[in-house]
Formats: C-alpha cells, sequence, structure tokens
C-alpha cells in the first residue's frame, strides 16, 4: 500500500485586519444604539437591553486579539455591522475560489512540480459559497489541473477529513497528488451583533498537497495516520441555506433586531461544546496515538484547531501529560482568531520550523457535528 505525505503547504491571508478595540467600539456603538431605539421596550420587559463588550472580555474568552477579514469596512459599520462583498457574475473567478487558488499558488510554488501531477482537487471547508458547481471544480480549472474535483463540508474538521480523503486516494492507487484548499470567509457568517460570539472568526485560506510517497522528494511529512469521528449534536449550528433563506442583516438598525437572524448564522453553546467536545478529542489523540505505537507525551507539536485558547490549553495539556511550551502547543489565535476548517493548516503552515528529521507531530481539528479529525506525521 502506497503512504502519503503532506509535501506542501500554502496560506493567504486578506489585507485587512480588525483589531479587538476596533471591533469593541463598533459592538458597542451599535448597542448604544439599539437600547436607545428600543427604551420602551425594554423598559416594558419585551426586549433584552444589549450588553457592552469589551476587549478584557474577548481575550479572556478566546484569546483572539485580533483577525483578518475580506472586508473590513462593513464589519465595523455600526448600522450594517456584515461585510460588503459584492456579487461576481458568473464568468468572474467567485471570492472563494480565488482565495482557493492564492492558497494553492503558494502551496504549488514550496512543491515545485507542475500542476499535471496532481489528479485532484478537494475544496474542504465549512463556508461555502454556492451549493453548484463545485468550489474545487472552479478551483481546478483556474489553476489547469485534469482529473477530478468535489466539494466536502464537515465544518471546522473539514481539513483533516481531506487529509484523510487524500490519503486514501491515495493509498488506493487512484492519484498521485492531491491539491486539498480550505477557504473560508467565516465573517459572513459571524452574527456581529451578538456580544457573545461577535469576535470568534476570521477569513483566510489554506492549501495542502498530499502526495505518494513513492514519488514524493525531499522533506515533507510523512502521514502516519489519520482518524475521524462524528457525533450528531446542536450545540454549534448554522441553518442558512436555500431552503430556509433569510434576508442577511444589511439595513439600518432600526429594521433588523439584534438576535432577528441567530439560527441563520453562527450559533453556539459554548459550556457545553467545551465539556463535550475538549474530553472526546483529548481520548481519540490519546487512543489514535496507541494504536499508533506512539507515546503522545513525545509529540514535539500540536498544530490543533484554532478555536479557543482555553480548549487548546486543556487538550494540550491532557495528550502531554504536562503544561506544554508554546513551542509544542502552537498558538494562533491572537492573529487570526477561529478560521474554521484552516486554523490547524495555518498553524501547521506557520510552524513547522525547529524539528529534526524522524520527529513527530499532531495535526487535529475539531468542530460542529460534533466533528473531530487527527492526522500524526513524522518529519522526513
Amino acid at each position: 500500500m502506497t503512504t502519503a505525505v503532506i509535501a506542501a503547504t500554502g496560506l493567504f491571508t486578506p489585507e485587512h485586519s480588525i483589531s479587538n478595540e476596533e471591533l469593541v467600539a463598533a459592538y458597542n456603538a451599535f448597542a448604544e444604539r439599539f437600547n436607545e431605539q428600543h427604551a420602551a421596550g425594554i423598559a416594558a420587559g419585551d426586549l433584552e437591553a444589549l450588553t457592552p463588550s469589551s476587549v478584557e472580555f474577548i481575550e479572556k474568552a478566546s484569546g483572539i486579539k485580533s483577525r483578518f477579514v475580506i472586508d473590513k469596512a462593513g464589519v465595523l459599520d455600526p448600522t450594517r455591522m456584515v461585510p460588503n462583498i459584492p456579487e461576481r457574475s458568473n464568468d468572474e473567478l467567485s471570492v472563494l475560489a480565488e482565495m482557493a487558488v492564492k492558497a494553492a499558488q503558494d502551496a504549488i510554488a514550496a512543491w515545485g512540480k507542475p500542476v499535471s501531477e496532481i489528479g485532484a482537487v478537494l475544496c474542504a471547508a465549512s463556508n461555502m459559497q454556492r451549493p453548484y458547481p463545485a468550489m474545487a471544480i472552479e478551483v481546478q480549472q483556474a489553476l489547469g489541473i485534469d482529473g477530478f474535483a468535489f466539494d466536502m463540508n464537515v465544518a471546522c474538521s473539514s481539513a483533516t477529513f481531506g487529509i484523510k480523503t487524500a490519503a486514501d486516494f491515495i493509498a488506493s492507487g487512484s492519484v498521485k497528488a492531491v491539491l486539498m484548499v480550505n477557504p473560508e470567509i467565516c465573517s459572513a457568517h459571524l452574527n456581529f451583533r451578538d456580544r457573545d460570539s461577535h469576535f470568534i472568526f476570521g477569513d483566510v485560506a489554506t492549501a495542502v498537497i498530499v502526495e505518494a510517497s513513492d514519488q514524493a522528494g525531499p522533506g515533507g511529512w510523512d502521514v502516519l495516520g489519520t482518524r475521524l469521528k462524528t457525533v450528531m449534536s446542536n450545540n454549534i449550528r448554522n441553518n442558512f441555506g436555500f431552503l430556509n433563506k433569510a434576508a442577511l442583516p444589511t439595513g439600518e438598525v432600526e429594521s433588523v433586531p439584534a438576535n432577528g437572524l441567530t439560527d441563520k448564522m453562527f450559533v453556539q453553546q459554548g459550556r457545553k461544546v467545551f465539556k463535550d467536545v475538549v474530553p472526546m478529542v483529548s481520548d481519540m489523540i490519546v487512543d489514535h496515538a496507541a494504536d499508533l505505537g506512539l507515546d503522545p507525551a513525545a509529540l514535539k507539536r500540536l498544530w490543533l484547531h484554532q478555536a479557543n485558547i482555553n480548549m487548546n490549553q486543556f487538550i494540550g495539556r491532557k495528550v502531554l501529560g504536562r503544561e506544554p511550551s508554546p513551542d509544542e502547543n502552537v498558538i494562533i489565535l491572537d492573529d487570526y482568531a477561529n478560521t474554521s476548517s484552516a486554523g490547524s493548516i495555518i498553524a501547521f503552515h506557520l510552524h513547522q520550523d525547529g524539528l529534526a528529521p524522524g520527529d513527530t507531530g499532531l495535526i487535529c481539528s475539531f468542530g460542529a457535528g460534533y466533528s473531530a479529525g487527527t492526522v500524526f506525521v513524522r518529519k522526513r
């Protein structure tokens, strides 16, 4: 059986960034205006007054300090608080595909081989901008790749599920190399009018080239084992879709209640998610390591899903059996925020230095579904 190698990775980061200070100022201006406009209803008990946000609240709850976004002005406009992303014609490269192509080009340049050697393209992401044609096929065409392409969505775990799928294609002999892209415009699905979640997400795109070991050049990472898990839960949910469309909150504050679109955008029960997901993922990592004959305490680096610093720190302690150093448990939340499926790949892409051939590490993601994926790798 042919084994798989992660041969190269790529990253596209939008040019616009929003600090916590900027985000809090925009939200608080919206909340103050909302409370003034609905003072009578609040006094009568028909509505709840909106509580101000703060930088301290955000950083304690998440560890996030800033986030990159496709559109900054729309998010920070207190009368809008949604990114303004102009619609493109069907003849133009779509926004999501454009991001994916840029990340893919970064990975392909690092790989140093022609795209003619890639046999499949997977677009694995949470926030697809349309049902069909598949984003992956658009990316495939833009890059001039033959073979086949398709989309897959397992929320924040999409990238690890994508790596597993790519490795299985290689093991079966279907293809010799797979391009897997993770374009995420999370800001379009985030309710910036909700104090409890307005700070969580950012936008980004990542790419991974998975290649057969018998044709891989020097460097890269041997994929030692992959494992996936799903358990149904409504504690993280987004109901927006073509069967239950709702107008996005692009109007004035007066016309759109603060919670009027709650179930059509990202919602979560954070405490329940923490309680359910942290032990599930920690046990999954330890069990998978044991089945591969690996000592989890000997892992040199953890590239975990970047959802919440408290979750990552807890999982790191459980897996390593001690307090991890910043070099061992990589955190990129402070700059990128939660970027859904792309988070663990950003961490992996940016923080591979300092490891020697033979060192082992873990790429792991977890999120809505619930879903979780583990990919153990060894530096070649």
